[in-house]
């Protein structure tokens, strides 16, 4: 038994599994096409305690850390559902943390996933008026923080907010936004000195604000069932009451957050991968070829011993670095390499999956190539491979 191999942690593994094969396995073919979830699917899993998982009760949370987290990530793919899905229904892992953790005390963001549960953050205004109703399931968040030009480049971002009196006057675009269709409110990144002088804050701006606008929605390679929009601000006036914490103290926040985002993603490029693998041993044992399985095969066979060990590899690793950073050390360095190892496995088991599958895995109806679209955003998403590399680079002093 190990940390995230817990009596508690199976439990909250099976009440997943449930889920999964209650709620979503009859509905997903039909939300992949439709390019959302159901808002009542949020309310569904508000119900049993599945969306609250990682944030604290006194704020309508279901407790729990980050490796609780994992547990329900991985728990959702390798029973069927997809890492879209993850995407869809959990945005608020990125769009909350920043509210919940300035309401403790903090200057936003929670390292580690570690949530402050004291007084401040259960009857902060910010918190009763975003965090209590997205963790009940009745409204959705966003996080917007990417823009047209910018990329990975936080610091050089452009969206600006103008202080006026009682109010921020927005102008700026954002793009790549997850949920953004569907969001009742985004937690936005903005500029508050000069374009990007790297002074950043954060405001939580409702859907419907003037000037708000949401554009088109973007049609993606995979994580169809994920709704991703652009944004765009025009002289939108927040009130100074939705910054969260205190002016200029974002980017170290934003900073900080990446390190969940990461592992979130890593965790879903593990369970991908190991997905896939039940998968193809499932077909390789099914399936017959001048009369016999090709799991008879030696070199199938070996094939699939491979992929098993870089899966099981990469989610060893993705644990270990998981415990450090739940227990608060500042391992900046390894979640890069987590992610980057998880990603490496899960093309490498996706893409050999899906070539065991034949000319079956190539088509929509089979999961393998759903997988095999899915998996290509998270090098992407939370900081590319390349900017893992060089955040890796620096910690070996290069």
């Amino acid at each position: 038994m190990t940390i995230v191999d817990t009596p508690e942690r199976r439990q909250l593994r099976e009440l997943t599994r449930t889920f999964v094969t209650r709620e979503v396995l009859p509905h997903l073919d039909d939300w992949e096409r439709a390019g959302e979830v159901p808002r009542s699917l949020h309310e569904t899993a508000a119900k049993i305690g599945l969306l609250g998982i990682g944030f604290p009760e006194s704020v309508g949370g279901s407790g729990g850390d980050l490796l609780d987290t994992i547990v329900v990530t991985e728990e959702i793919i390798r029973s069927g559902g997809s890492s879209g899905l993850v995407a869809a229904l959990f945005t608020h892992g990125i769009a909350l943390p920043h509210i919940v953790g300035a309401a403790g005390g903090r200057s936003g963001g929670t390292l580690g996933g570690r949530l402050p549960a004291d007084r401040n953050a259960a009857t902060d205004p910010l918190v009763e008026r975003y965090v209590r109703p997205t963790l009940a399931g009745t409204m959705i968040g966003a996080l917007a923080i990417t823009e047209p030009d910018g990329g990975s480049d936080v610091s050089g971002i452009r969206t600006c907010a103008r202080r006026e009196g009682d109010h921020y006057v927005v102008n700026g675009s954002k793009t790549y936004i997850t949920s953004g269709i569907r969001a009742d409110f985004v937690t936005t990144a903005v500029c508050t000195d000069f374009p990007g002088s790297g002074s950043l804050s954060l405001l939580v701006i409702d859907k419907g604000t003037p000037g708000f606008t949401v554009g088109r929605r973007l049609e993606k390679l995979g994580w169809h069932c994920s709704d991703t929009a652009e944004l765009s601000f025009a002289d939108v006036r927040v009130p100074v009451a939705n910054r969260i914490g205190e002016e200029d103290t974002a980017f170290l926040a934003i900073m900080q957050h990446f390190a969940t985002e990461r592992l979130s993603l890593a965790t879903q490029a593990y369970a991908i991968a190991q997905r896939c693998v039940d998968l193809a041993v499932r077909w390789c044992r099914d399936r017959s070829t001048f009369g016999r399985p090709l799991a008879s095969r030696q070199l199938v066979r070996h094939r699939l011993a491979e992929m098993h060990t870089r899966a099981e590899s990469a989610r060893a690793y993705v644990h270990e670095v998981a415990t450090r950073v739940a227990a608060g050390e500042p391992v900046v360095t390894e979640v890069a390499m987590a992610k980057n190892v998880a990603v490496a496995a899960c093309a490498e088991v996706v893409d050999r999956a899906l070539q065991l599958h034949g000319g079956y895995g190539y088509l929509r109806d089979a999961e393998v190539e759903r997988h095999y679209r899915d998996a290509r955003i998270l090098g992407i998403g939370g900081g590319t491979t390349e900017i893992m590399n060089e955040i890796i680079a620096k910690g070996m002093g290069l």
